[in-house]
């Protein structure tokens, strides 16, 4: 099966295209190899968000099949890795426990529906209005859960599982620095998996996250009934499902395009998450989304760049847990632990918790990347924090550009008139205190407010003009508005005397 040429204009001309990499053996080896190393680290991943989930493990393995291989014809981020997450896990388990299997499969269908729907509304746009600061708190929220994830897995464990990590942290570390033909975390899992079997090390591995399918995944219609009732039950839990997943791929695909330093097509990669949701769906898959710690490894530990590594990561991973369910079975949990660690401190933005940067930053700024953080970590729900830190970051926003207002007087032509001058941008957070910076008892007859050097943004403005104007006439004295630009001016009189009592 050959794979479709990507359209992206970053993917023309080099060896980082699918085409270019089938002629080069040396390019085609590192995706192969990637492909690999991901579907080894995603077999315990899936297993434990189909615990999550509240479903089989075989549903959280196809779903990361179905979601990989559909995602490398469809998807707008080449290398980019798509499959099970526990993200979606949370999102879709109560539908399951409380309403069954087949009504999640149908979640998943109408939630991969409404994100090709949100993908043609040009939902992937809104990517500009999320901050750098909340992007840096993001990842560095990211590289905690990978960590914390590990965790588990440490504790109360035989004491073997710790040398075994250490090993596996080593062999890692030093590798690259000797050779690069073949990706580090491969070798660690191989290394370690030949140890454990050689000496018959009693410590946990994969066969012990839960039972490998033996079959192929077939296609199959959910059995529920088609009806307004059903939408009402799982109409909540699909949108959920599809601004959480279109939310962390998007994401992810903006942080593999400054990995890489390309740039990827947001828009198919939205309606591409939709589509590889709906194929898994009618799998038997529980659904997903890009999977930012897997991409790492695929992108940063092992060097991918095209759909070949994502493709191959999900054929692989069918091939693993159905051929070679038994082989995968032994391989030790402490292997894979280490790689995630690795992934953990590689993606981890150290440079924006470093003292220096730290005092150069504005304090906003490192707020808005904490709470971010926080809010992550405490939810483990990377959706949840971005909503969070991007309103954070408009408040601080709003706030810093609130003081850059200011009213002056500039003139007072004749004994009968007075001119005001208003500087800068004007909305709701500037304009609320626009209307104490006016003398009204002791200004003339004649009130001139020069607005040349200001915008108005919105009705809250217009508002506070509607009331500086009422306290003056109660006063018996005139205003005259000028300098309006031709949008402020468009809207002030389209709302002036219109909006109530601003006074």
């Amino acid at each position: 099966m050959s794979l479709p040429s990507p359209v992206s204009a970053p993917e023309v001309g080099d060896v980082h295209t699918v085409r270019g990499a089938l002629r080069s053996p040396r390019v085609l080896r590192t995706e192969v190899l990637a492909g690999l190393v991901v579907a080894l680290a995603l077999i315990p991943e899936a297993i434990s968000f189909s615990i999550i989930a509240g479903v089989d493990p075989r549903v959280g393995l196809f779903a990361s099949f179905t979601m990989a291989v559909t995602i490398a014809f469809t998807g707008g981020r080449p290398a980019m890795i798509s499959a099970a997450t526990g993200a979606i896990a949370l999102v879709i388990a109560p539908v399951g426990r409380e309403h069954g299997l087949d009504y999640l499969l149908a979640t998943v269908v109408v939630g991969g529906v409404l994100q090709v729907i949100l993908a043609a509304a040009g939902v992937a746009k809104l990517m500009r209005f999320i901050p750098r600061s909340v992007m840096v708190g993001f990842v560095n929220a990211l590289a905690i859960l990978i960590f914390l994830a590990q965790v588990p897995h440490l504790v109360d464990v035989p004491w073997l599982v710790y040398p075994m990590v250490a090993a596996g942290l080593a062999i890692m570390v030093a590798l690259p620095r000797l050779t690069r033909v073949v990706p580090a975390p491969l070798i660690a899992i191989v290394v370690l998996t030949v140890v454990t079997t050689v000496f018959a090390l009693a410590v946990p591995d994969v066969g012990d996250e839960g039972e490998l399918p033996r079959s192929l995944p077939s296609l199959l219609i959910p059995n529920v009934p088609f009806s307004f009732e059903t939408l009402q039950i799982i109409a909540p839990y699909a949108l959920g499902l599809a601004l959480v997943g279109l939310m962390e791929s998007l994401m992810t695909a903006k942080l593999v395009d400054d990995v890489t330093d390309t740039h990827s097509d947001k828009s198919r990669e939205a309606w591409g998450q939709g589509v590889a949701n709906v194929v898994t769906g009618f799998f038997g898959g529980m659904g997903g989304c890009a999977m930012i710690g897997q991409t790492m490894i695929n992108v940063k530990a092992s060097g991918a760049r095209t759909r070949i590594s994502t493709f191959l990561a999900g054929i692989f991973l069918l091939a693993l847990v159905v051929g070679a369910g038994d082989v995968v079975a032994v391989i030790p949990m402490a292997a894979l632990v280490a790689v995630m660690i690795i992934v953990a401190v590689a993606t981890f933005e150290w440079h924006s918790i470093q003292p220096g940067t730290l005092r150069r930053m504005p304090k906003s700024e490192t707020f808005v990347m904490i709470s971010t953080v926080a809010v992550v970590v405490a939810t483990h729900n990377l959706a949840i924090g971005v909503v969070v830190g991007v309103i954070v970051a408009m408040v601080m926003f709003a706030r810093r550009v609130a003081h850059l207002t200011e009213v002056v007087e500039v003139d007072q032509p004749d004994p009968g008139t007075r001119v005001y001058k208003v500087v800068g941008e004007l909305f709701f957070a500037s304009s609320n205190d626009l209307v104490y910076q006016f003398d009204y008892a002791g200004d003339p007859d004649h009130v001139v407010i020069d607005m040349s050097e200001s915008h108005i943004w919105d009705a809250s403005t217009v508002a506070a003009l509607d009331a500086i104007e009422t306290k003056y006439a109660r006063k018996g004295k005139r205003v005259e508005i000028r300098g309006l630009n031709e949008s402020s001016l468009d809207r002030h009189q389209r709302l002036a005397g219109h909006l109530g009592g601003g006074h």
